[in-house]
């Protein structure tokens, strides 16, 4: 129906510029949205105050104009002006009910496009060190970027996921001792034990089936474990195998894979970060002071030169990133979206200054970043802050074994990225309309249980007549949820546009409420053939909607509740 009228304004325009009205090069964007009052019609559009001036009329007087202007349409049964200038149309019945065939031929297609035309995307997201448990900032960073990955597919990119393992610098140094010395029997308590070294219990995991010689299986590789507590580069090697394993095995159970992990180690073995350093140097961006090789990053937006290499020699943390975006580009990856913890906020700037300073045709601004806040999970109103697993934080397999998948995708994707998240485990695990994935699963469910009714009295759907009367969908329930099913297509592209899947939740949650109000509102089991097949349409198609939007959030739709 938008499209519908969006098209009609175009001819309004057209005429007008014929009659004089307006300026024949005026190209306007055409805004069209839908009204909050239904009082006041369906759509409305702004267009005749944006072009008053051009038109040098007052914008009441260009809206009577466009008005008088629009073609005929049978899709319109109704046509007025509000307020100050504003046109508000109001859509005929049938042309509003056609929403209903068209999800139903539709499917699981309805609101998918080719948009993106195959041009390849990657996205990178979780990217934890292979130090321990995935905690639950990586579980929101997770259900974010997997959301991104089926929107941009939904619009027709082709998507590859990547994780990008820090499996060097000192952040593994201390995972080798602090499982050595576990394997050597001290405990975080013994004046021996490591300073920086990690606490949690899962470490006494790792250093047993180390001394038991076992063997990890871990995405590209098998690693046997020697036994010998002395060998650190070992333990190194089996550690970092072991809880890369962990970290796999929780994402699959979050229902999230990836395509790709690329190896920070891999950067230094290829001299890929060499490489860079060498770049850079001969674009002539760096310089040496006191023993250390810096970056001329304020050429390109930086507050101040960064140090790439240290006096002892040491690269800093950002030039591997460096070095790894420009592999990214040079895999032919002209989009890139890293979806990363607030944390990563100071790292962007830089990032892409060291890109820029390559002189490699990248884009200013490239990659995109998606960053999100830290989340908070409270119980009984008090905020939980151990895991028995991890020791000092809440991991995400403790969110999922509390509350259930679907409960933790929908909760840690359905708010603004750049929002901080309190993730309430009550509320998550309750059976009421306050829980926003139950409240949505129970609507797809309520009409799976209509349905079943309608079997159980004898009284099976009618497609074809369900179709030759829609028209009869006259209640303003019955509207305002057709209304809600012809803004799928447009929030799912928006939402793929912005990196935003916060905005398919909160549709599911606007297209759950306006189901629930017209279920209450209208009879469906009523006695006139056509009217019950109309009815049962349109819960049909909300079903079909309402699954759809699940499917791009990672969570189930269930047929009973």
């Amino acid at each position: 129906m938008k499209e519908t009228i969006v098209s009609l304004l175009e001819g309004a325009l057209d005429t007008l510029k014929q009659q004089g009205m307006l300026p024949a090069d005026l190209a306007p964007p055409i805004k069209v949205d839908p009204t909050r009052d239904k009082a006041h019609g369906d759509y409305a559009t702004n267009l005749a105050l944006m072009l008053a001036k051009p038109a040098g009329k007052t914008p009441r007087e260009l809206a009577e104009a466009l008005i008088a202007a629009l073609p005929e349409s049978d899709a319109i049964r109704q046509v007025e002006i509000a307020g100050p200038g504003f046109v508000n149309f109001f859509a005929a019945t049938d042309a509003a009910a056609q929403v209903v065939s068209q999800v139903l031929d539709s499917g699981d297609a309805y609101g998918r496009s080719l948009t993106g035309q195959g041009g390849k995307v990657q996205v990178e997201f979780v990217s934890a060190n292979p130090t321990g448990p995935l905690h639950v900032g990586h579980g929101r960073g997770a259900a974010i970027g997997d959301c991104i990955c089926r929107l941009l597919e939904a619009t027709g990119f082709d998507v590859t996921r990547e994780f990008y393992y820090n499996d060097a610098g000192a952040q593994i140094s201390n995972l080798s001792l602090s499982v050595q010395a576990r394997a050597k029997g001290l405990d975080p308590e013994d004046e021996n034990w490591p300073a920086d070294g990690y606490r949690g219990g899962y470490i006494i995991d790792v250093a047993n089936a180390y001394l038991a010689g076992d063997t990890v299986h871990a995405d590209d590789r098998h690693v046997i474990a020697k036994g010998d507590p002395d060998d650190l580069d070992a333990i190194q090697a089996f550690a970092v195998a072991y809880l890369r394993r962990e970290q796999d095995l929780d994402l699959k159970a979050f229902g999230v894979q990836f395509d790709v992990y690329f190896l920070e180690s891999s950067l230094y073995l290829d001299g890929k970060v060499g490489a860079a350093v060498e770049r850079l140097i001969e674009k002539g961006h760096t310089y040496e002071q006191d023993g250390a090789l810096w970056l001329r990053t304020t050429d390109f937006g930086d507050d101040k030169d960064r140090v790439m290499r240290k006096s002892d020699g040491q690269y800093t943390y950002f030039l591997p990133d460096v070095a790894y975006h420009f592999d990214k580009w040079q895999r032919g990856f002209s989009r890139v979206v890293n979806e990363q913890g607030a944390d990563h906020h100071s790292t962007v700037t830089r990032v892409r200054a060291g890109l820029q300073a390559l002189e490699a045709g990248i884009p200013q601004g490239w990659p995109d970043y998606v960053l999100h806040q830290m989340v908070m999970v409270t119980r009984s109103g008090v905020e939980v802050k151990l895991s028995k697993r991890a020791g000092s934080y809440v991991t995400l397999r403790d969110l999922i074994d509390e509350v259930g998948r679907d409960a933790t995708r929908f909760f840690l994707a359905a708010r603004r990225a750049d929002s901080q998240l309190t993730f309430d485990i009550d509320l998550a695990r309750s059976q009421s309309n306050d829980n926003p994935v139950y409240y949505v699963q129970y609507a797809h469910a309520r009409v799976c249980s209509m349905l079943r009714r309608t079997e159980s009295d004898g009284l099976p759907f009618d497609y074809p007549l369900a179709m030759a009367n829609l028209g009869l969908l006259e209640e303003a329930q019955e509207k305002a949820l057709m209304n809600r099913l012809a803004r799928y297509p447009e929030v799912v592209e928006h939402a793929a546009a912005s990196r935003e899947p916060q905005q398919v939740g909160q549709y599911l949650l606007d297209l759950a409420a306006d189901f629930h109000t017209c279920y209450n509102a209208v009879k469906v089991m009523v006695e006139d053939d056509a009217l019950r097949n109309a009815r049962l349409s349109l819960g049909l198609a909300t079903r079909q909607v309402l699954r759809n939007g699940l499917d791009l959030m990672g969570v189930s739709a269930p047929e009973e509740m």
